[in-house]
């Protein structure tokens, strides 16, 4: 479970930030996560519950914002989603894309 070191790596960089503006707690820490990133948002929830403890964290909840995986078609100038599994496929003009737009992303948007 790969989500477990994310977890780890998630409490770490938010306890630091924390820190180093004067807090000893959190309370919710808010990521982003793309839909292709290869993360599963419920595992990783549990396993930010087991990284969590012993830090300034411990009872600070994570709150996940899952991102759509959308892909850009050129010929048509058309945004889509590629859905699970990806499809990169336009459903406008029947052709392929080659440019991802969204849907990797993992990133932490707020420590509050």
């Amino acid at each position: 479970m790969h989500e477990l070191s994310i977890a780890t790596a998630i409490v770490e960089q938010a306890d630091e930030w924390a820190r180093a503006d004067g807090a000893d707690h959190v309370r919710a820490v808010t990521v982003r996560v793309g839909e292709l990133s290869g993360v599963v948002p419920d595992a990783l929830d549990f396993a930010f519950e087991v990284a969590r403890d012993g830090t300034a964290l411990a009872g600070a909840r994570l709150v996940v914002e899952q991102v759509t995986a959308r892909a850009w078609c050129e010929p048509c100038a058309e945004e889509f989603a590629v859905g699970m599994p990806p499809f990169f496929w336009c459903p406008h003009c029947d052709r392929p894309s080659t440019e991802l737009r969204s849907g990797r992303e993992l990133e932490i948007t707020a420590v509050d």
